[in-house]
């Protein structure tokens, strides 16, 4: 889990991208495409086109880093619009990150009776 302080931003690129890019050419991506600083210290997250891949790119403060994370399973529930980002909370990244659907999380189980 990335330690994200609170303040912070996550946003999520709509619509996919070349996994194949790193962290500067993410970062001209946040800059020239979303029209946002990559150094003001909020979070970006982009989706590949399969949809198991997902990269943040994060500016600290002291310098950029780059995460990736790839589901074994199942793919990343993204927006649906095809450009610009969405803003979402942190507990919503979690879920995301975690292959959950952060737009409407359900318990997986629930206990049938007390006793």
């Amino acid at each position: 889990m990335i330690p994200i302080p609170s303040g912070v931003r996550v946003w999520i690129a709509t619509g996919h991208t070349d996994m194949r890019r790193g962290m500067r050419s993410l970062a001209l991506t946040v800059q020239e495409s979303l029209k946002r600083d990559p150094h003001a210290g909020d979070l970006y997250i982009f989706r590949g086109r399969r949809g198991d891949l997902v990269k943040i790119l994060w500016h600290d403060g002291l310098g950029m880093s780059l995460y990736a994370k790839r589901l074994d399973r199942g793919k990343f529930i993204w927006p649906s619009a095809s450009a610009g980002a969405v803003s979402i909370s942190a507990a919503q990244m979690a879920y995301m990150l975690e292959g959950i659907d952060w737009r409407n999380p359900q318990l997986s189980w629930r206990p049938q009776s007390a006793g």
